[in-house]
């Protein structure tokens, strides 16, 4: 697929550097090269075994006929690529600015924690007479289905304004400051080493759809290894 302007693009690490910056353009369409950049800084967040951050900026709404070159080919390898930050050794942190619709939309509701301005408005796009059915829709029913805003967005198309955002927690906070902000929730993120995140991750995200019976043997060897890691620091 041939675009005018990269859709996502990942920024220059410097020497010594842990925390990677990955940049999504959501007015610019679904691509393979934005794929491909979500792929990169996964693939460096796992080399380093969960050292550091990813800091994800998301901005921007596609117009106009946004979908009509895609393939479902191209949407898969997307959705795979947005799985993977999802599950990252290492937290996620997004920033949000203005309107966030289309691949903006879909990484900023596949990170940890979520940092907007004043001005967000999360857009599902609309083409073709419909809403497009990829994965923000999914993520945004988890959130809550029958929220009326979030009907509205799934099924209309209507813009989420930042007040309903932060009611229904698709965003975490406001902030003026940006740069403050993020500081701030770097500091809180970094208290979890990015493969404990992880397992803790998958099992709040598996307890909607799994007994405490089946959730019972993952949670005691997840709580057997912190065992072990403390006793090692203890011995240490």
């Amino acid at each position: 697929m041939k675009n005018g302007k990269s859709a996502a693009k990942t920024a220059d690490v410097q020497p010594g550097d842990e925390d990677l910056l990955l940049r999504i353009d959501g007015s610019q369409p679904l691509s393979l090269e934005a794929a491909a950049a979500v792929n990169a800084v996964c693939d460096t967040a796992e080399d380093r075994g969960g050292r550091g951050k990813v800091i994800v900026q998301v901005s921007g709404a596609p117009t106009g006929n946004w979908a009509g070159d895609l393939t479902v080919s191209q949407v898969s390898k997307w959705e795979r690529a947005l799985r993977r930050l999802e599950r990252l050794p290492a937290s996620t942190l997004a920033v949000a600015d203005g309107d966030c619709g289309g691949i903006a939309l879909d990484a900023l509701l596949a990170t940890d924690y979520r940092i907007a301005t004043g001005t967000v408005r999360l857009t599902v796009p609309v083409g073709d007479g419909a809403t497009w059915p990829g994965m923000a829709l999914y993520r945004l029913a988890q959130h809550g289905s029958g929220a009326a805003a979030i009907r509205r967005a799934v099924l209309f198309g209507t813009p989420i304004g930042v007040a309903d955002a932060l009611a229904l927690h698709l965003v975490d906070e406001l902030a003026d400051d940006l740069d403050s902000a993020l500081a701030n929730a770097s500091l809180r993120a970094g208290a979890v080493p990015g493969t404990e995140l992880a397992i803790r991750r998958q099992l709040m995200l598996d307890a909607a759809t799994t007994s405490f019976e089946e959730a019972l043997g993952v949670h005691l060897a997840a709580c057997d290894r912190a065992l072990r890691r403390a006793s090692v620091g203890a011995a240490s």
